[in-house]
């Protein structure tokens, strides 16, 4: 790609902002005057054309050296950091003013700065997303096979790997959600879902009754507004990284409404939801299971 000089000068000067690279004493400047302290005194009249070639060379040498390094710098490894929860959840911020709030049990892995057209995260688990918006250098996250693009907009993902399902959705502005490898999109508007099914591999649409119920995680709530208990289950055992299993498939599709904001444990949620019902619990060394009622 061409540029002209005026944008060759402003690729310049943002590649060396972008970059911790020496200044000072390696300035043009500095460097010539460097040289011309180690250089040999020379006669003036004797040194002519000749030195001031040498000064040439030395300085294009040291400049080249300096550009050098700044191209290694900028095109070379960045640093990746990962930030883990687990049985509390998390708020973080990244390089660009992103901010980010980790579920239980999650995980974010993100360049410790970001530099190039993208900025990209990989998410492991359930994240809150409040992106700094930025234009020229769109955000995105990636979660096990989905990619979700954005430019500036608050969002949730849920990619836990033993889920059946990766959902996304959307609270303000717009994102793309995409498969890896696969040129289907969907465009969420808010208060709508992206749901990547791994079975399947299909992504639907999906528009829930109410979207702030997705994230009431963030402050310690439980809300299953009639949710069949396999998924109130996966949401359980995800948030107390606890193994709980359903033996009677009947049990799956056995739908609830409760809600939990006031810090209860685990057998406290499940001693409550039980009461009444259809089905029990007992714990044991693997975990909980939930059967039936005889």
């Amino acid at each position: 790609m061409k540029y002209t000089e005026t944008e060759a000068e402003k690729i310049l000067e943002k590649l060396i902002a972008s970059t911790r690279s020496p200044r000072g004493r390696f300035s043009a400047e500095e460097s010539y005057k460097l040289l011309e302290r180690r250089l040999p005194a020379l006669n003036k009249r004797t040194f002519g054309m000749r030195g001031m070639q040498i000064f040439s060379a030395a300085a294009a040498v040291i400049l080249l050296c300096v550009m050098s390094w700044l191209a290694y710098d900028y095109m070379g490894p960045v640093d990746m950091q990962t930030v883990s929860t687990f049985a509390e959840c998390r708020s973080i911020q990244l390089p660009d003013g992103t901010k980010v709030t980790l579920n239980h049990f999650s995980s974010l892995t993100y360049p410790e700065r970001f530099r190039g057209k993208r900025r990209e995260v990989t998410l492991n688990g359930e994240g809150y997303f409040e992106v700094s918006k930025n234009a020229k250098h769109p955000f995105i996250v990636r979660a096990e096979a989905i990619r979700v693009q954005v430019l500036g907009t608050h969002f949730n993902i849920e990619s836990y790997p033993n889920d059946p399902e990766v959902k996304t959705t959307l609270f303000e502005g717009s994102v793309a959600v995409t498969i890896a490898n696969n040129p289907e999109r969907i465009i969420l508007h808010p208060n709508e879902s992206a749901i990547y099914n791994k079975e399947n591999g299909s992504l639907t649409l999906a528009t829930p009754q109410n979207a702030a119920e997705e994230i009431a995680w963030r402050s310690g709530s439980f809300i299953f507004n009639h949710l069949p208990l396999q998924q109130i289950v996966r949401e359980l055992s995800n948030s107390f990284g606890v193994e709980i299993k359903i033996e009677n498939e009947a049990l799956y599709n056995y739908h609830l409404t409760a809600r939990f904001s006031n810090g209860e444990s685990l057998e406290e949620i499940l001693y409550l939801l039980q009461q009444g019902r259809d089905f029990e619990y007992k714990r044991n060394d693997k975990g909980i299971i939930i059967n039936a009622k005889q």
